[in-house]
């Protein structure tokens, strides 16, 4: 070691305590979610941790290249003292604020990661407009107190560390020869060069699909750093191309779609609009009440194979109305939930479809009821500005939104605000006063109490003993709270409940992209009005639900939107979206493109890890043709300020 010149002995030792602390996190994501590990060999989880080395190494080069080239600068000219003691100042710092930085990052990832089922990218940042909310909801969910003390913990010890390696390095004269010192520091920076591209082959550098080697989704994110995934990400969507889909032209995209929807004579300018008649002589003009419930996976539900007993009540009503087994939603967050189930488009990557420089204008189902007399209010346990979600409604059509500043502060516990089950009857007064207007109300609820930090009141008693299952349990009672107070009101027989989640929850971990986070309960349920309950087995989506309701309301009405009336018709494809990479699901299919445009496709009923896309081209090609199109022709429809035909508009 001492023949080792002094400014590379440092960087190595950075290097060391870098990687050892990137480690850490990665064992610590491993612990999270162990049993995503499942059956793999010992040799895959090595060659996983092995691959995290390598990217680690990527990350560490990144943060120590400048600082390196700087004291080697330095120290080859080491007469001049003042020089140096600026340099190894500047370097020391340097290491310390990006290193930390990184650590920070490392440490963000791991709640990410359970909740996302992704490393942390580009996406993290749509929340960056409330970081408030996003601090509060942190430090309130104990299971992330260890993180954040582990964090502080690290960043003062690597502080300390590298100031003591500075402090051995500048008592070292640097008496070196001369020529050894430089000849050594090139052979370093070839080192960190090579460290920096992750690979020695000149074709490619280092890049997020090197890490996937296995049949495993989270042993294949496991070896990524979670600095390079939103690095790339931050890069990537910077690119002129990401700023716009272009997936396919739009003429192209356009003739599919019409086709799709059986449009047969389009309207010229707004190309897939349709006006929607029924033959009943009368319209149901009954009261609709939709409900978002958050993460409610299919996959928590014991219809849909689970033993845990988390959803009694819900289970029990799927049995009293119209239930879509296969319901699959547009996205992996609440805001996709959101817009997809109220304006009947697709997520869009990583866009975020309720927050621009001007408040977008949508053909959706506040607007559409509305113009047909109803009451239109939204219901939300927290912060209505959050995810813009009450200015983007209320510019839509919606004439109240019901939020955290409407409950007595005593009733808030947490960043989520209140619990699901008092905004439920908070709301029962409301939706009386609405009644009493003499016209019909359309009231959506969007709750929260299956999201961290998770709050579970003192009077429900789980029969679970783990947190995340009794917070299932919890959102489960609170909907059976809203429909007891419910039924005795006058309203009550005369109204459709919608049940459907904003997205699920990653609770599978067979493929890349997980299906539990997609799949998701719809039911449309009215004891008085539904009196032959039906099972549907058709694939169904979560932008198809507003088209849905005119269908239950038997309601004419001009549908602008890429959803389809379940009830009148068949969806032969459900897409769906996570960050960008991008899914579609048949009966017997499941396709995946990656973002490096792989495509995989699996015979997903059959929980079958095979991908038979060379065999089945055909099918790919026409499933990603369908995606492809639809996404196309709603960033159409967005480019061109398509979403609302005035001649039709009604409020």
């Amino acid at each position: 070691m001492k023949k080792i010149p002094a400014n590379i002995l440092l960087f190595i030792k950075v290097y060391a305590i870098a990687i050892t602390v990137f480690l850490l996190f990665r064992i610590i994501l491993v612990v999270t979610q162990y049993e995503r590990i499942g059956d793999s060999s010992i040799f895959d989880i090595l060659n996983a941790f092995v691959m995290g080395v390598r990217f680690d190494v990527v990350v560490s080069s990144y943060i120590i290249s400048v600082p390196f080239l700087l004291s080697a600068v330095s120290c080859l000219i080491r007469r001049n003292e003042n020089l140096h003691k600026i340099a190894t100042a500047i370097s020391k710092y340097y290491l310390i604020v990006l290193f930390s930085l990184s650590f920070a990052v490392s440490a963000a990832d791991v709640p990410y990661y359970n909740h996302f089922f992704a490393r942390l990218s580009v996406a993290a940042f749509q929340w960056i407009d409330s970081p408030e909310f996003v601090v509060k909801m942190i430090f309130q969910e104990p299971r992330y107190w260890f993180i954040v003390v582990l964090l502080t913990i690290l960043l003062f010890a690597f502080a300390k560390l590298v100031d003591k390696i500075v402090i051995a390095f500048n008592r070292n004269k640097c008496v070196i020869n001369r020529y050894v010192m430089l000849s050594s520091s090139l052979l370093f920076i070839v080192l960190i060069f090579i460290g920096i591209r992750g690979r020695i082959e000149e074709k490619s550098p280092i890049r997020v699909g090197t890490a996937y080697f296995s049949n495993n989704p989270f042993l294949n994110q496991l070896g990524l750093n979670p600095n390079f995934t939103l690095i790339r990400s931050i890069l990537d969507a910077s690119k002129d191309e990401n700023k716009i889909v272009s997936l396919i032209n739009n003429n192209i995209a356009i003739a599919n779609v019409q086709s799709y929807l059986n449009i047969e004579c389009p309207n010229s300018q707004y190309p897939i609009l349709r006006k929607i008649q029924y033959e009943a002589a009368e319209t149901n003009r009954c009261n609709v009440i939709l409900v978002i419930m958050e993460s409610m996976s299919a996959a928590k539900m014991s219809r849909h194979g689970n033993k845990d007993g988390l959803t009694p009540f819900l289970d029990s009503i799927s049995n009293y109305g119209y239930y879509f087994e296969n319901a699959y939603t547009s996205g992996i967050h609440t805001m996709n939930g959101i817009f997809s189930t109220l304006f009947s488009y697709p997520a869009l990557f990583r866009r975020h479809p309720m927050k621009g420089s001007s408040m977008l204008k949508y053909m959706g189902v506040y607007s559409t009821l509305r113009g047909n007399g109803y009451s239109t209010i939204y219901f939300t346990t927290h912060d209505g500005q959050f995810d813009n979600v009450e200015g983007f409604l209320i510019a839509n059509d919606c004439e109240r939104v019901v939020s955290k500043s409407d409950y007595p502060q005593e009733k808030v516990k947490t960043t989520l605000g209140v619990p699901d089950d008092y905004m439920f009857e908070y709301s029962i007064p409301i939706l009386d006063e609405l009644h009493e207007r003499n016209k019909p109300f359309f009231a959506t609820y969007m709750t929260a109490s299956d999201h961290g930090p998770y709050y579970i009141p003192e009077y429900f008693t789980p029969i679970n003993s783990e947190k995340r299952k009794k917070i299932v349990e919890y959102a489960d009672y609170s909907l059976k709270k809203f429909i007891e107070l419910s039924s005795p009101q006058k309203w009550f027989d005369n109204t459709v409940f919608v049940f459907i989640a904003d997205h699920g929850s990653p609770v599978d971990n067979l493929y890349e992209m997980s299906i539990d986070y997609h799949h998701t309960p719809l039911l449309f349920y009215s004891p008085a009005l539904i009196t032959e309950p039906q099972v549907f087995h058709k694939i169904a989506s979560q932008i198809d639900v507003f088209p849905s309701i005119m269908g239950i309301l038997k309601m004419p009405y001009y549908n602008n939107t890429l959803g389809i009336d379940l009830f009148a018709e068949n969806r032969e494809y459900a897409m769906i979206n996570a960050f960008d990479n991008y899914g579609v699901i048949s009966e017997n299919w499941f396709m995946i493109v990656g973002s490096d445009g792989s495509r995989k496709l699996y015979k997903y009923r059959d929980k079958d890890k095979c991908d038979y896309s060379v065999e089945n081209n055909d099918v790919v090609e026409q499933m990603d043709m369908y995606l492809r199109s639809n996404i196309q022709v709603y960033q159409y429809i967005k480019n061109n300020n398509k979403q609302v035909a005035p001649e039709v508009y009604v409020p």
